[in-house]
């Protein structure tokens, strides 16, 4: 929500893996996905589904994310769709890329983490940090 700001002359889908952010979205649309993770990756195939019928439905130019396991298959459908992404990595990964976001340099147009020292021994920029 703190990168929202920047994206106030776009029309905008949120997905997030916690409910009650619909009175932050103003209108529009949200939708929940399963939180996953290494440890738990099972429901990556359901959000994958899920992933893609928001596709059809929203035909996104762009995909971004603050990076964690669940954005993976926006981040795969975003480049078979030819969108534009963005990956900013997790700002608790302090000391390299998270798992997810190795992954996400192979998938996204663009990865970038939130601290200086991560992004330069992994070879992404640094843009800042949202928090």
């Amino acid at each position: 929500m703190r990168m929202r700001p920047a994206f106030a002359d776009f029309d905008m889908v949120y997905v997030s893996t916690l409910a009650g952010y619909e009175h932050m979205v103003a209108g529009a649309p949200l939708y929940l996905v399963a939180d996953s993770s290494r440890f738990d990756p099972r429901p990556l195939a359901p959000t994958f589904l899920k992933a893609f019928r928001i596709f059809l439905k929203h035909r996104p130019s762009v995909v971004v994310t603050t990076g964690s396991a669940p954005a993976l298959p926006f981040m795969m459908l975003g480049r078979l769709f030819g969108c534009r992404t963005l990956w900013v990595d997790s700002i608790a990964n302090s000391e390299r890329l998270s798992g997810s976001g190795r992954i996400a340099r192979k998938l996204a147009t663009k990865v970038i983490s939130q601290w200086p020292d991560v992004a330069q021994s992994e070879g992404v920029e640094c843009w800042g940090r949202v928090i």
